[in-house]
């Protein structure tokens, strides 16, 4: 019973504010003012058309989308082949590799701000695409090669020994028979990674200034005055920036699901 009391309050603290993002797309600032948990008055799209006819914010949109894109595809590479070498690591390096990529997790890169600003501006990284991709391998690479590092360990080592006997480089096991075994947790670290880079605003508000090369959370600021917050159109963005994670966790939820339950049950 407790159990049943315990998620169910944990469902309504989820459900109660998505509904009233969902609701407050429909209704008028004034609406959701005076009325936030009520159902809108009128059922009308004005809120998304004018949102899809903001230039601007068509423009932050595939920002985000390739940043994103180009930042889980570097990381996923970046992070495999790390995890791969510590996996197959017999010696003391293994250890010494994996405590410095553990101290990624243990100093939140949100504690050197300063620092990183200060060296993004001096190289010429700041307002770049190429500098946000950057920051955003760098922020997430520990916490990946974390997780893929678990799977690659569960490998059997006949496998990896099988390979080597028939000649097999260390390079063509990785790419042969790594890689195609971890899919699942591929696919697992891809969604987690999409999700923290395409929600991201610290770093973009941090790096760019240029309204054209604007992420979709940065230019969601817009609608966020100093005296006003026309919380209507907030919602209608939020609506419409959660429409590619939907669409990412639907392609993906079966090695989603996979890469969760991998390793859980033995024998």
């Amino acid at each position: 019973m407790s159990r049943v009391i315990s998620l169910g309050t944990f469902a309504l603290m989820i459900l109660i504010p998505s509904l009233i993002v969902v609701f407050g797309s429909f209704k008028t600032d004034a609406e959701v003012y005076n009325k936030p948990l009520s159902l809108p008055s009128v059922w009308n799209l004005d809120n998304y058309r004018r949102l899809l006819g903001d230039s601007d914010l068509d423009v932050s949109f595939r920002n985000s989308v390739f940043v994103t894109v180009l930042s889980v595809a570097l990381t996923l590479v970046f992070a495999s082949l790390a995890s791969f070498a510590i996996a197959r690591m017999v010696t003391v390096s293994k250890k010494i590799l994996a405590g410095i990529f553990a101290l990624g997790l243990a100093i939140p890169a949100q504690i050197n701000i300063v620092p990183i600003y200060y060296i993004f501006r001096d190289l010429g990284l700041t307002n770049s695409f190429f500098g946000l991709i950057l920051i955003n391998i760098t922020t997430t690479l520990p916490i990946s090669i974390f997780i893929l590092t678990a799977f690659f360990r569960e490998i059997s080592k006949e496998m990896y020994e099988a390979s080597e006997v028939d000649g097999a480089s260390p390079f063509r096991i990785y790419r042969s028979i790594a890689l195609p075994l971890s899919r699942p947790a591929m696919g697992a670290t891809a969604i987690f990674l999409f999700v923290i880079n395409w929600n991201d605003l610290l770093w973009p508000l941090l790096l760019i200034q240029e309204s054209g090369k604007k992420t979709l959370p940065l230019a969601m600021l817009a609608y966020r005055g100093e005296y006003f917050v026309s919380f209507s159109m907030l919602f209608t963005a939020v609506m419409v920036a959660s429409l590619p994670m939907i669409i990412m966790y639907l392609m993906m939820q079966r090695s989603f699901i996979a890469g969760l339950t991998a390793g859980a049950v033995k024998g």
